[in-house]
């Protein structure tokens, strides 16, 4: 039978503001891997300065901590397993080289690809939303490997938003388009870069971040993996991606009466709003900022109470 690994690696977050983000992010992700098919002894959970009632974190996202997981699970797997790695946090690129920022010495992309070649199982799906995060495709890229980056090179270098909505995809139902209570990794890829659009629209600024896929070993990603371009090409990758999945699409903490449902629904889109725009900071006018920010804490602020009287509650 066929066994999901996972590894979490929640790395340097720069400020309390990101850190909060991203460790939100990992959390999410971490709550729901039971249901996504990987029970707690094949997962590994690395947070940076986790908070007080973070829980199930396994360790420190160092490079020793991330190379004994590489280590457990080349153990543990089997050829026929399928090991889904996700890196949160911010990433660099400089002297052409990218890496994935930690407490201590960063992990460039040679470093996880000199790691990956430990791992006996013919699938693993590696995704990396950092900033900067291109590159590794190409170094990455290889057969049996479903590669993503939340950016198309090095020079995004930007705060990203893709790996909250490739979470959200991933834990909810939301991504689930052709409803067959799964969510494939290339659903979970499109919901993202699209959500990602819709961000930035709507605050009326140009796109910093272009996420890829490649899972054919081209060392190329596409932006739009499966879909005919202009010329009616059609893209070489996500054909595997699309027949990955894990577990079982849904959110069981959402409350089953319909009504209260789509309000909590309601209630978590304004929460990805809000930590959107805080990533999104840097590049808005200031006045801007706090405007939208104001009136997104309005917006939360009369969910909660609609909620609470939905619920019955004073």
């Amino acid at each position: 039978m066929l066994k999901a690994f996972l590894l979490i690696v929640v790395g340097l977050a720069g400020d309390p503001e990101h850190g909060k983000t991203f460790q939100q992010w990992g959390a999410t992700l971490a709550e729901a891997s039971s249901r996504l098919g990987v029970p707690p002894e094949r997962l590994v959970y690395l947070v940076d300065k986790p908070a007080a009632d973070l829980k199930g974190v396994t360790g420190a996202p160092t490079r020793e901590e991330i190379g004994r997981a590489f280590e457990k699970f080349a153990k543990e797997a089997g050829p026929d397993d399928v090991i889904f790695i996700t890196l949160i946090g911010h990433g660099t690129f400089s002297g052409g080289t990218a890496k994935f920022n930690l407490p201590g010495p960063d992990l460039s992309a040679a470093d996880f690809g000199t790691m990956l070649l430990k791992l006996p199982t013919k699938q693993v799906v590696f995704v990396n939303t950092s900033s900067a995060s291109g590159p590794f495709v190409e170094a990455l890229s290889g057969p049996g490997r479903t590669i993503i980056t939340a950016t198309r090179n090095g020079a995004e270098q930007y705060a990203t938003l893709f790996g909250g909505f490739f979470v959200d995809a991933l834990t909810s139902e939301a991504a689930d388009a052709d409803k067959n209570k799964r969510v494939s990794v290339l659903e979970a890829f499109n919901f993202a870069k699209a959500e990602v659009e819709r961000a930035y629209e709507r605050q009326g600024l140009l796109a910093t971040e272009h996420a890829l896929l490649d899972d054919n070993g081209d060392k190329e990603g596409s932006q739009a993996p499966g879909v005919a371009d202009k010329s009616g090409k059609i893209s070489p990758d996500g054909r595997v991606a699309g027949v990955l999945s894990f577990g079982v699409a849904g959110d069981s903490s959402l409350p089953s009466d319909p009504k209260l449902r789509a309000l909590y629904l309601e209630r978590r889109d304004l929460e990805r709003q809000v930590e959107g725009l805080r990533l999104l900071k840097d590049g808005m006018p200031a006045a801007k900022y706090n405007a939208e920010l104001e009136r997104l804490a309005t917006a939360l602020a009369l969910k909660a109470r609609e909620i609470r009287a939905a619920e019955g509650k004073p």
